[in-house]
């Protein structure tokens, strides 16, 4: 599939593992997964950032391999999750920071035009989640009531 504002072809992210049993390698079991990952939502990080940890950190290539459950789904169970989705959350980020550069420089047009297609993937991702029952259907994108969800 072509990106959305470029004309490029691209692929990201990374390969996932090919199997899926435990590794004979891992020595870590369900629960201190569990803690793990628990111990670094308390402290704030992301569920990327959990994940990314925990295969830099502790050579497990995916949680649900070892605790038969995703990431998501522990921080579910005890009641940690974040009130927006974590690629919309970062996309709000963006175009804060896009329109705090834009009250200091208000001809940079080509920062007014990233902030354009910045929030045009911020509707069509609020679209989606009110659509996959995620968000609120009454949630609205209001760039300056917005800043209080996002303010950590």
């Amino acid at each position: 599939m072509a990106r959305l504002h470029s004309r490029k072809k691209g692929k990201s992210g990374s390969t996932r593992p090919a199997r899926l049993e435990k590794p004979v390698w891992i020595e870590h079991s369900a629960e201190e997964v569990e803690s793990e990952i628990i111990k670094n939502a308390k402290k704030g990080y992301t569920k990327s950032i959990i994940g990314m940890k925990l295969r830099d950190s502790f050579g497990v290539p995916l949680s649900k391999i070892i605790t038969g459950k995703k990431i998501g789904q522990i921080l579910e169970e005890n009641d940690l999750t974040e009130p927006l989705p974590e690629d919309l959350k970062d996309l709000i980020k963006k175009a804060l920071r896009i329109r705090n550069h834009l009250e200091k420089n208000f001809k940079d047009l080509d920062s007014k035009k990233g902030l354009q297609r910045t929030e045009s993937k911020i509707y069509r991702l609020i679209k989606y989640y009110k659509k996959k029952r995620v968000l609120a259907q009454d949630f609205k994108y209001d760039s300056d009531k917005i800043r209080t969800l996002v303010a950590k």
